[in-house]
């Protein structure tokens, strides 16, 4: 095999290796702000779950009752919404930024490739 061919070879698997290497960081780095949040997520609504029956054994009336409930169902929908959108762009954010390495490797060898 020709020195050139080897060098080429060797540089284009270190390449990789290092590709793979940021890749893993970036996905270790992102579960961890993923479990953050999830932590964070659970903790708010065990608060809120609370707060919410608190509230509703202070009532007085059925009427009042029956109308708290309501809000409060409302309340948690849209918050479960709001929750459920943010991470859901936390985790597209994560893979995007585990996966960008090894898009740009894979690229680089195209081009290397096409040459």
């Amino acid at each position: 095999m020709p020195t050139a061919a080897f060098d080429q070879i060797t540089t284009a698997a270190k390449a990789n290796a290092e590709a793979l290497t940021q890749s893993g960081n970036a996905a270790i780095a992102g579960f961890q702000e993923l479990a953050k949040a999830y932590q964070a997520l659970a903790t708010k609504n065990a608060e809120k779950l609370t707060a919410s029956i608190q509230a509703l054994a202070s009532v007085k009336s059925p009427e009042d009752f029956l109308s708290l409930q309501q809000k409060l169902v409302k309340e948690a929908v849209d918050a479960a919404v709001a929750d459920s959108s943010k991470i859901a762009e936390l985790t597209t954010t994560v893979f995007t930024a585990a996966f960008e390495p090894v898009k740009k490797q894979v690229e680089a060898a195209q081009k290397s490739a096409k040459k």
